[in-house]
Formats: structure tokens, sequence, C-alpha cells
């Protein structure tokens, strides 16, 4: 008999019809005359409960039915009538597909995150990361939706690459050769003429620069794909390995990006609220209780347009008036989460997009003002996050290009390429990255990044 998914099963009505449901049993209680079941497979944040009557069903077989097992169940579809559900089977026939005994680590007790993590090959099948990666999914088909609907298109960037967008340096090498016999030349640097690409490769921080190529032939184009960042950070916010949106788009400006952005933001969160409400609702009333509150505050508000300059003496105020900060505030720091926070937190109590920061805490491909001391970068900062997307208006002028990469002693030997759009017909045009993940922390509600990937790698942690 063909299976019905659950999330399709708890909203039928044709009782009296005989379904079948297939899933893993979260628990099981019973007595002399009646076991229940409540099954989940993974479709909705809801179980379907199995009522299994103890004289259909031989003893062993129901014995052997623990949290965790896989059931095949056919059945009656009947009115159910427990609280907390419309629907339940009355069970005909029950198929064990796989047995779990007591080891299994998802007994029905509260777990902490920590715990969880340490178990990620188990722990989607928990209602909160069953809610989460479900989330997660209806965020990736968002944003391609925004994309589509606005005539952009999806670019694939490379992930191995030569070139080190942000100039960090912090890249995961890519290599064939061997890690214990590296060839050198007379100054002691490595030989990469064996190597497989004959040259130093690394696995990409950021597809921009070759997005910015996509822009300036396609008119827009978006990248969703993986990047890596070498970076020893050992934070709630920060991973190795994480998903980067990244549009690029010729013939805007500053104002073009930040209604970009916002627009953006708001339409993601928005199909949050509008196909996800019943793991929201789980995720709302078990992590987070502002949740929902917040989502919709979030689309119902205008964004504040902010310069630095402005937002440092907001925070020279703040300080003067006794508020306290780890970190010190002046013009020309970079804005550490605690500042980007209370901007948006406790002073305006909204989103707030910050634009116009000193050049010299920027990357060297923003946009000068004519002032010389500020660029046309963009960090939209959003409650609990802090700066959620970054982005700027793109230097057009190959001679301020050249000279900002000169100043900043970039080894620009494999970015010809990307120079070469500055030469040939360049065009104004400007772009944002957006972590995926921290836009899946706000919409989820969840307090740490590694809870919403399956599988985080951060430093010294590379399992599963």
């Amino acid at each position: 008999m063909k299976r019905t998914r659950i999330v399709d099963a708890i909203k039928m009505t044709q009782f009296g019809e005989t379904v079948n449901v297939k899933g893993w049993v979260r628990t099981k209680r019973g007595n002399k005359e009646v076991n229940f079941i409540a099954l989940n497979d993974g479709s909705t944040i809801n179980n379907i409960q199995i009522v299994a009557d103890v004289v259909k069903f031989e003893e062993e077989l129901l014995k052997s039915i623990t949290t965790g097992a896989c059931l095949s169940v056919t059945g009656k579809l009947v009115k159910s009538e427990g609280a907390g559900q419309a629907v339940e089977i009355q069970a005909d026939e029950i198929q064990i597909y796989g047995l779990a005994d007591n080891t299994y680590p998802l007994q029905k007790k509260g777990h902490t995150m920590e715990f969880l993590r340490g178990i990620a090959h188990l722990r989607p099948r928990t209602n909160t990361f069953g809610a989460v990666l479900r989330i997660r999914h209806n965020m990736a088909i968002a944003i391609h939706q925004f994309f589509h609907q606005k005539g952009f298109f999806y670019w694939h960037s490379p992930i191995i690459t030569a070139s080190d967008c942000e100039g960090a340096g912090q890249m995961f090498q890519v290599t064939t050769q061997n890690l214990y016999d590296l060839k050198k030349d007379e100054n002691g640097s490595i030989k990469y003429d064996d190597d497989f690409f004959g040259k130093q490769t690394s696995l990409t921080v950021s597809g921009q620069l070759e997005g910015e190529l996509g822009a300036t032939a396609l008119g827009a184009i978006y990248t969703f794909g993986p990047t890596f960042r070498a970076e020893n950070s050992n934070t709630p916010r920060h991973l190795a390995e994480f998903w980067m949106i990244e549009p690029e788009v010729a013939f805007i400006d500053l104002p073009e990006l930040m209604d970009l952005e916002e627009e953006f933001i708001k339409f993601c969160v928005n199909w949050a609220l509008e196909n996800c409400m019943d793991d929201l609702t789980f995720l709302n009333n078990m992590i987070d209780k502002g949740l929902i509150e917040r989502l919709k505050s979030v689309v119902a508000t205008e964004f504040v347009r902010l310069p630095y300059t402005e937002g440092i003496k907001i925070l020279e105020e703040a300080i003067a008036k006794g508020k306290k900060f780890e970190f010190p505030v002046y013009w020309g720091c970079d804005l550490a989460s605690e500042h980007e926070r209370f901007l948006v937190e406790e002073h305006f109590q909204k989103p707030v997009i910050m634009i116009n920061y000193p050049k010299e805490i920027k990357a060297f491909y923003m946009k000068q003002n004519e002032d010389g001391k500020t660029v046309q970068g963009t960090d939209v900062l959003f409650p609990q996050i802090g700066e959620i997307i970054g982005g700027s208006v793109r230097e057009e002028s190959y001679d301020k290009l050249m000279e900002r990469i000169t100043e900043l002693n970039i080894p620009m030997k494999d970015m010809w390429w990307y120079l070469d759009t500055r030469k040939y017909g360049s065009c104004p045009h400007a772009g944002f990255g957006l972590g995926f993940e921290r836009l899946m922390l706000f919409v989820t509600g969840m307090q740490n990044i590694r809870d919403v990937i399956p599988f985080p790698r951060t430093p010294k942690t590379a399992d599963f």
C-alpha cells in the first residue's frame, strides 16, 4: 500500500479510510488493553498517534516497539478522542523495519545542546532539530524564489580558488602534494609546479569577486554556496564551513543597494512566517518566547539608514550617560557585536543599515566617497545577531582600485581577470553577502550557530 506522509495524514478527513504511515517512534505508553505510539516521519513537527489494541498483536512485537524504532503502520484513520490531535490511526498491521534498544541516546527527557552536538548524526530526529532543518530548507527555497522573481541569475562561483577575496589570508589550502615531503625552492618557499593546479590554491572565502564578473555580463546574479574560513574563532557565531548568499548587480547605487538588502531579508522572514508556522510555534514555545513577535516586527518596520559617523556619536553619547561597553568606541573603530546590538536593540529598537564606514576598516574593493576617508559600505544590523549582511558599492575606477591595492600590498598576480572588468567597459555595480547560518539564527531563535547547520565544522571539530 502506498505510504501517506504524516504531514498529510494529520490533515485528512476521510475517516474510516485505510492508510499506511511510516516513521520513527517518539514515545510509547499504554496499559493491558491498548498501546499508544507517537510516530514521526520528519515531514512535520507533529506526531501521529497510533492506537494498537493489545489483542490484535503478539506480545513480543509490542514489547520490541521502543523509542527510536522504525515502523510501518497500516490501519484506519479515525477522529481522535484525545487532546492535542485531530486524527489517529487504529492499527491493523505493524511492521518493524528497525529496532532501537535502550542504548538509543534520544530517550524521552531533556537533552542539552552540547550533548546533541556530540550525536549530530541522530539529533535531526529531535523536535528542535527537525524544526530547524525544515526551516533551513524553506529559507533556501525563499532565497531562490526571491532572486528568480527579480530576474537574477543563479551563478556558481568556484569553490577552489587562487584568490583571497577578503585579503585576510585565513584560507584552507588545497593540494595533492605529499605534506610530509613538500618540494621547496632555494628560498625555502613551497614549489607548486608538480601540484594539481600548478599553483597555490585554497577553498574559497567568498564568491564575490567572481560574482562581480557575472554582474558585468548578465546584469544581476546571485551565488548561494559553501564558503570556508580557517579562522580560529571558537564562538557561537563562527563556523569554518558555512553557506553564503552573494548577489552582485550592475547599475545600482548605494540607496538602491540598501533597498535590495531590506526587501530581500523581509521576503525571507515573511516566507518563514507564511510557510513554517508549526515549526516556528514550537521554537517560540521551547527555545525563544519572543521569536514570532520579533520576526513579525522585522517585516512590519522600516530599517533605519545610519551613517557610521552618526552611529559613533550615538554610542559616545550613551557612554557619557553611563553605558558600559567591553570594547572602546572611537571614530575609526570596527564596531563590536555589543555596539551593533546596542544601536539595534536599545537605541532604535529596529534593524539598522549602517553606511559610509572608514576605508581603513573595510575591504579594498569598496567604492570611496569624495571625502577620501570613507567608503560606501553597508552593514545590516539585526536584533540578537548584530551584523547579518555586509555589502558595498564596488569601486569601478581602475585607477582608484589599483591605488588601494597598492596601498594595502594585496598580491594581485592571480587577479588580473578581476582588474580587467575595470579596464573593459567598467560599470557602476554593487552587492552584498549574507551568511545563511546567521539568517538561520535569527529566524529560528537558536543561540549557537553550530545548531542551525546539520554538521558544524569548527576548530578541532570535523566529526560526522
